[in-house]
């Protein structure tokens, strides 16, 4: 049985829209991948959970289907690509008040002089995505010494970004001033990639070159699509009668409107069907990589007496 998306959330079912955006916010800090780097895997498939969860309760006209009809109705009436029509994170998380993605930078600094010691101070964000509370914690260690004052800046950015590319604008506070900084996103990038920015680090105290702003890329899941290197992968759902005779079906796409797909007939449970060039950008060179569609087989949980008849027909055909 699909949960309850109140459970999710962990509301009553008459909760106000204030109650709902307070418990998803609050649960997205909690299950944000990067602050789960021991059980990501899990962490990211509780993003996505508490998500759709709040796609649908954030709706009206989607609400009131859910309350009408109930959880496992419900599914069967709105595929998630229906729930998540129209949904895009950015937007929710900047409705908050969220600002960045990304949350937590790292420098380099020191009395300098030969053989001197260096500290290295860590300047971590408590929200990960972004300045909600502005709440910051420095702690000092002991650190081998740094030729420059470099800057280390995890950002976390939606698929979309990383597939699209972006353009954002980060404020980062170094010695007491608040410096926005302007970052191109490029087109392609996949989480563990490094982004160097010349000069945007920390002045040098003795008059040397400022050192570099270093951005650790992270991607953020996405409701509908995972990512393998330059692949996009998506799950779509036929009937039974349609997997047996085939069928088109409408496919989402990153970035642009929906593609016809043909499901030819025979299509067993599982099957990929590849999309030739809708993948990812590559990040160095021309093309893209390929969007694969997963298609999985309905098999209906209950029967009328007419189905019921219908299917045991066909058993005696050979079915």
């Amino acid at each position: 049985m699909a949960e309850d998306y109140y459970k999710v959330l962990g509301l009553q079912k008459g909760a106000g829209i204030d109650e709902i955006k307070k418990a998803y916010r609050k649960l997205a800090l909690k299950y944000h991948p990067d602050r789960n780097p021991t059980d990501k895997k899990r962490a990211e498939e509780k993003f996505k959970e508490i998500s759709e969860a709040y796609a649908v309760l954030s709706d009206p006209e989607k609400r009131k289907q859910y309350d009408e009809f109930g959880t496992d109705a419900f599914r069967q009436r709105f595929s998630q690509e229906d729930i998540f029509r129209d949904f895009d994170l950015n937007d929710i998380l900047r409705g908050f008040g969220f600002g960045n993605l990304g949350a937590e930078y790292t420098w380099f600094g020191g009395t300098g002089g030969t053989g001197a010691k260096r500290r290295v101070y860590t300047q971590r964000r408590t929200d990960p995505f972004g300045d909600i509370f502005g709440e910051q914690a420095y702690g000092p260690r002991e650190a081998a010494p740094s030729k420059d004052q470099d800057i280390e800046y995890n950002l976390s950015i939606t698929l979309e970004e990383s597939v699209l590319g972006a353009e954002k604008k980060l404020s980062l506070k170094k010695g007491g001033v608040t410096e926005e900084v302007n970052v191109k996103i490029p087109a392609g990038i996949s989480s563990g990639k490094k982004l160097r920015l010349a000069g945007k680090g920390l002045r040098s105290p003795f008059g040397g070159p400022p050192g570099d702003l270093y951005l650790n890329i992270s991607v953020l899941p996405h409701p509908l699509f995972t990512r393998d290197g330059d692949d996009l992968y998506v799950e779509r759902t036929v009937s039974f009668s349609q997997a047996c005779l085939g069928t088109t079906i409408e496919v989402p796409t990153l970035g642009g409107p929906p593609k016809r797909m043909k499901v030819p007939p025979g299509t067993q449970s599982n099957t990929k069907i590849r999309m030739k060039g809708y993948g990812v950008p590559h990040l160095r060179g021309e093309g893209r990589g390929d969007q694969f569609v997963r298609i999985f087989v309905d098999v209906p949980k209950k029967l009328n007496a007419r189905q019921a008849e219908l299917v045991r027909k066909l058993a005696e055909e050979g079915l």
